[in-house]
């Protein structure tokens, strides 16, 4: 029994999608370079529909869930100060299952884990859509250093 419980413990954990992905980028900007690191971490979120089936008659149960991204980015301007933004992006891949959620989010996380690459896409593609932000607080920090 014991044996049982761990080998299922280690299939939870290895059906996890890689935790802490990684981009890193340098951005140039006309004060000086910008190193932006962004660090994602995967969040699912289930959703139970449907109704148990009445005796004789089949369930309709079914685990919807989408998995999204919360995103740390971390920029070390030229000048030495840090720029630190938060941000969530939801519904990056989905799926459904049959079933009741909580008898399925092993199966789930091993479907979230082999769409770790779209995943990774993502997060790229969020850090270049986070570039603007990051030049405006920027502009904005140098703006404060000349009034200040």
């Amino acid at each position: 029994m014991m044996i049982g419980l761990a080998g299922m413990v280690m299939a939870m954990a290895s059906a996890a999608p890689q935790a802490g992905m990684v981009h890193s980028v340098r951005i140039d900007h006309a004060t000086g370079a910008v190193q932006s690191d962004y660090n994602a971490d995967v969040q699912v979120t289930y959703r139970q529909v449907g109704t148990v089936g009445a005796g004789g008659r089949p369930s309709t149960l079914r685990c919807m869930w989408h998995a999204g991204l919360v995103v740390d980015r971390q920029a070390r301007h030229a000048s030495g100060s840090t720029l630190v933004r938060s941000f969530a992006h939801d519904n990056v891949v989905e799926g459904s299952r049959p079933g009741w959620c909580s008898a399925q989010q092993t199966a789930i996380a091993r479907e979230v884990a082999a769409r770790t690459p779209e995943l990774q896409a993502r997060l790229v593609q969020l850090a270049q859509e986070d570039h603007g932000v990051l030049h405006t607080e920027i502009d904005r920090m140098q703006e404060n250093r000349q009034a200040g």
